[in-house]
């Protein structure tokens, strides 16, 4: 580990895998998701299913969370070693002359991606933890649908989940790509993989941002 750690090249490829993985896991939560507003009765059994499942919590969960750590902490490590070995940085940025805006603040769209999921964390998964082990309640299949458009009913949040959303698109634009340069990806599928994580990064926060949206302007009437 601690050879990974000295290491740029490992960094990168580390960050790289970690940013894959945390892709495909962003596929499969917007599928969940994108339920909740087609069918709610959908949306309640893949959560139940998900909430419940041993594979899931104890083994699929901890990964997430610990793919989540590796890749902002390697973000975080390579932008100080960036900054270090650049010894000042640009004098005047000039359009694109230097790099695309996207790709030279990486970091902060990553810090506030990261911010952003600490309130989802405390949106959802601390309310589920809190629900399972702290309050001890009873299994309820039919109680996700509700409480998911219940986070979106003020409208603060709802902005913070849209501009949030809209961050990653612009991370996504960059790192996607990036990934698989770093991972040594380069023949005569590079353009296709290139246009595919193009289209992924605009797709998929927008299919985000539409989800928070909706139940915003669609709330349970009691």
């Amino acid at each position: 580990m601690s050879k990974i750690i000295q290491s740029s090249i490992a960094r990168k490829v580390v960050m790289a895998l970690s940013g894959l993985f945390l892709v495909l896991f962003l596929a499969l939560h917007f599928t969940i998701n994108f339920t909740s507003v087609i069918s709610p009765e959908t949306f309640n059994e893949l959560s139940h299913f998900m909430g419940y499942n041993v594979i899931v919590q104890f083994i699929m969960q901890p990964i997430l969370i610990a793919g989540v750590v590796i890749h902002f902490v390697m973000g975080f490590v390579l932008e100080i070693q960036n900054n270090r070995a650049r010894g000042v940085k640009y004098v005047q940025f000039k359009g694109g002359a230097n790099a695309p805006w996207v790709s030279r603040n990486m970091i902060i769209s990553g810090a506030v991606i990261l911010a952003f999921l600490g309130l989802h964390f405390y949106d959802f998964w601390i309310h589920e933890m809190a629900y399972k082990y702290v309050e001890s309640n009873p299994e309820d299949p039919t109680r996700y649908y509700a409480e998911t458009v219940e986070k979106f009913a003020p409208f603060w949040r709802t902005l913070i989940y849209v501009i949030s959303f809209g961050l990653l698109s612009l991370h996504l634009w960059h790192g996607f790509a990036s990934s698989f340069q770093t991972m040594g990806v380069n023949n005569k599928y590079t353009p296709s993989i290139v246009n595919f994580t193009k289209i992924y990064a605009v797709a998929i926060p927008l299919g985000f941002a539409f989800i928070a949206i909706y139940h915003h302007f669609n709330p349970i009437i009691h």
